[in-house]
């Protein structure tokens, strides 16, 4: 038992240092920045990061409050959720992104989950979760890595909280800026978008000044490959355009997609050479026909685990800082690889508790049961080789047959087969092979013929009265060991490995 529950012990360390550390360091090791097709890495094969401005993209952080999974505020349950998403999505910013040192951070918004239902005091708690998992204070005053944010719809909401909750949006752009404004990062024009206003009625302030902002960026004319920011129509057999009207004033209260006329207004105005976007979780490509040619969207997944994407992610994104040579394509300016955050190692505790209560009592003997598993292959291949032949008599086998008696008074024989021992074997012995032998529980069976089945009958019935309490006691001694057993297992795997993962948890966490 001691040397299973130190194998187990050493396992869950190992996993516990993987899984809480060394698995966050993987997506930065394997996803290196991507080289724009303009840049001269593509050509000389070395890097020359002053080629292109590095840009790290993540979005749907969506951080777990009351309205989340519908669990009592300030219970057990969602302060525990809340707690290891958090830690999870701080651990991928800190272990994951930053070491590749990206010159901007690009958030696609859904940074709460409740925004537009959220308290002032309860969107002030949100924030400043916000700003611990990913680090804002100290990138803001240590560091010259810019960051940029667009507003989601789980921030703000659509176009029916703006009209009855104005309050909604002044405390978003307190928090975190403008909603509709562009910036340039290389040779390449970003233009952020509230998309959750291009719907809304044109008589709500809101959508109008949207609408002008664009139409303002659609007359300013640039070189530089544009790429717009946050949502577009799209037509799928999988997931249909949804939008849900107010009952009072027709407005939106929610939509997945912006609508098609929407969609193809703003590719016309903007001329993207590429479109971003979140809000579905998950990772899908679309490619959308515009008056100028095609135009490819990248939806991102989301970099919590707890948002239905089993696999989340977030992406680099390089853009050029070279001006483009006549005719050259505007994506040759942009080059963008997705990365892919660790999973969650649930599992390991099932197995533990499964492998600790159904471990054989004297362990397994591996070189046992491995001579057996060769024994019956080279069977299987003597066998095949063989064709089905007549099976030949071995000299070095004894028979020794045992009479028993049915029920119904019938004798049968039983064969026996015993290997023969290595050393001389006495002249009684080779006497009686292949003869029957008379053993004294079949002579007691034969001396009383008359009714044998009687006497079967009374001995079985009266071992099965004697067994029946032994065979209880037995088993119930057996599941009160195994228990203990797998207790004391379990006791040794927690004093061992509980200090190395409080450790490893509050390590991240802390500020540092």
């Amino acid at each position: 038992m001691l040397k299973l529950a130190v194998f187990l012990s050493l396992i869950w360390a190992l996993t516990l240092l993987y899984g809480e550390m060394f698995s966050f360091w993987v997506p930065f090791l394997s996803c290196s920045w991507p080289h724009p097709p303009s840049s001269s890495s593509m050509t000389d094969g070395v890097d020359h990061q002053r080629d292109y401005v590095k840009i790290a993209v993540l979005t749907d952080p969506q951080l777990m409050d009351r309205t989340s999974l519908h669990l009592a505020p300030k219970s057990f349950a969602l302060e525990a959720a809340q707690f290891y998403t958090d830690l999870y999505m701080r651990r991928a910013f800190l272990s994951s992104i930053l070491p590749s040192k990206p010159d901007i951070i690009l958030f696609l918004g859904d940074y709460f989950d409740g925004g537009p239902f959220l308290s002032d005091e309860e969107w002030q708690e949100s924030q400043s979760r916000f700003k611990h998992i990913f680090d804002i204070d100290m990138l803001e005053q240590t560091t010259n890595i810019k960051l940029y944010y667009l507003a989601g719809n789980h921030d703000i909401g659509y176009a029916a909280f703006h009209s009855r909750m104005p309050e909604v949006i002044k405390r978003y752009e307190k928090a975190f800026g403008a909603r509709n404004y562009q910036f340039t990062a290389g040779k390449v024009d970003f233009i952020t978008i509230d998309a959750q206003t291009l719907d809304g009625h044109p008589q709500n302030n809101v959508t109008p000044a949207t609408w002008e902002f664009v139409k303002n960026v659609s007359k300013h004319l640039s070189s530089n490959p544009r790429i717009k920011l946050r949502g577009s129509y799209r037509s799928s057999s999988i997931i249909n355009q949804r939008i849900n009207h107010a009952a009072q004033d027709n407005e939106i209260l929610y939509q997945n997609y912006i609508t098609e006329k929407g969609t193809n207004d703003l590719l016309d105005l903007i001329k993207p050479a590429l479109v971003l976007s979140g809000h579905d979780h998950d990772q899908c490509t679309v490619i959308h026909k515009s008056k100028y040619g095609s135009v490819k969207e990248h939806t991102l997944g989301t970099i919590s685990w707890q948002q239905g994407n089993l696999f989340p992610s977030y992406m680099l994104l390089s853009a050029s800082n070279l001006i483009l040579p006549n005719g050259s394509m505007p994506e040759a300016a942009i080059s963008t690889k997705v990365c892919f955050l660790p999973v969650q190692y649930i599992l390991l505790f099932v197995m533990t508790l499964l492998i600790a209560v159904l471990w054989p009592r004297n362990g397994v003997l591996f070189p046992h049961y491995l001579d057996g598993f060769l024994m019956n292959v080279r069977g299987l291949i003597s066998s095949s080789f063989s064709g089905g032949g007549k099976k030949l008599k071995s000299e070095d086998e004894i028979y020794e047959y045992e009479e028993i008696w049915d029920a119904e008074g019938s004798m049968h024989l039983i064969k026996k087969t015993f290997k023969v021992s290595s050393t001389c074997s006495s002249d009684s012995a080779s006497v009686e092979r292949g003869n029957a032998v008379m053993r004294s529980v079949a002579r007691k069976q034969e001396t009383d013929t008359s009714n044998p089945s009687d006497v079967t009958l009374h001995i079985g019935s009266d071992t099965a009265v004697k067994a029946l309490p032994r065979t209880n006691k037995s088993k119930t001694k057996m599941v009160i060991r195994r228990l203990v057993r797998t207790l004391s297992i379990i006791t040794i795997i927690a004093a061992f490995n509980i200090p190395l993962y409080m450790m490893l948890l509050f390590k991240d966490w802390i500020d540092k």
